[in-house]
């Protein structure tokens, strides 16, 4: 925000040290993530800067712990790369598991807690919905509460959440349960842990999109005939378009990021990014973790990015003009 003309000199010296503040701030809060990138492309097995790094010495810098991310638990790292060696990558290197895992779990999380978000939110918006308030506050309580208490208490209750080995249900989501049929312990159950975890930013993100809505075109719109589907998908859902992707984005960036749960409900075949990287913290610290981080950092800077765009984008179809 620009200074006016007419500011006083009081005025004049507080926004400056006010943009001064805010600079300090955005530092400290970003330089720990400034030093992890170049840490990354450490030739020495340390977690800090060399004397050759230092110097910019060449020699200094490696890629040798972004290529550990394919060799780790490769059956023959050192021979030569040619198609049967990307395909044992992709079938039995440790970190391209994890990411298969994590991206697999997000996306499916994803889904799931924009569907049931957005429904919760249409619900919501509507003025002569009944204990509203406390709707809303019981399904964004995933927020509020400490993970650890949801991560405990869905643990106790995947336990006990099994389905009879002769059951429908059990031939429909047999590949997704643990061998014993039950969520603890299985892909289904961490991705419906990650969508309870999600639907609260999905449910925001919606409902402040809809704030804005004017509740006129759907009426419009039912008075020229159309009907409740046809009035969501033709007027309602395209208006709120942006705010959707954005809470799918929120929710698939709190899928990917999670550890807790993962924890406390996951086996060994769930293994994610970050659980995998909780493991090398507290088994065998490796740089490898530094080029993983990297990696998430630009994954995550572009969904930021996205999010942004598609803020911009919504102020721009309700006529607002984006700041």
């Amino acid at each position: 925000m620009a200074l006016p003309t007419y500011a006083s000199p009081l005025e004049r010296i507080w926004h400056y040290a006010y943009l001064v503040i805010c600079t300090l701030i955005f530092i400290f809060l970003i330089a720990p993530i400034l030093l992890v990138v170049p840490l990354s492309f450490n030739a020495e097995p340390y977690f800090s800067f060399t004397e050759k790094m230092l110097s910019f010495d060449p020699q200094g810098y490696s890629l040798r712990w972004y290529d550990t991310l394919l060799t780790l638990g490769h059956p023959a790292p050192d021979t030569v790369r040619d198609s049967t060696w990307w395909a044992l990558v992709w079938e039995r290197a440790t970190w391209v598991q994890a990411a298969k895992n994590s991206f697999w779990v997000g996306l499916w999380a994803t889904v799931l807690a924009t569907v049931l978000g957005t429904i919760a939110a249409l619900g919501l918006s509507r003025p002569e919905m009944p204990y509203r308030r406390l709707i809303m506050a019981i399904l964004i309580s995933p927020m509020i509460v400490p993970i650890i208490i949801i991560a405990v208490g869905m643990s106790f209750f995947y336990a006990q959440a099994c389905v009879p080995p002769d059951s429908v249900f059990a031939t429909l989501t047999g590949p997704f349960l643990s061998e014993k049929g039950c969520l603890a312990n299985s892909h289904l159950g961490v991705i419906v842990a990650h969508a309870v975890l999600g639907i609260p930013f999905v449910i925001i993100t919606v409902t402040a999109t809809l704030s804005g809505f004017d509740q006129s075109l759907t009426r419009a719109a039912h008075s020229l005939g159309a009907n409740p589907r046809v009035t969501f998908f033709k007027v309602v859902m395209p208006l709120i378009l942006p705010g959707v992707i954005s809470g799918a984005l929120f929710a698939f960036v709190t899928s990917f990021d999670e550890v807790v749960a993962v924890l406390f409900i996951a086996g060994p075949a769930q293994q994610t990014i970050p659980r995998q990287m909780f493991n090398g913290i507290r088994e065998a610290i490796s740089p490898a973790i530094l080029a993983v981080a990297t990696i998430l950092v630009i994954v995550s800077i572009a969904l930021l990015a996205s999010v942004e765009l598609l803020r911009r984008r919504s102020e721009r179809l309700r006529g607002m003009t984006p700041q």
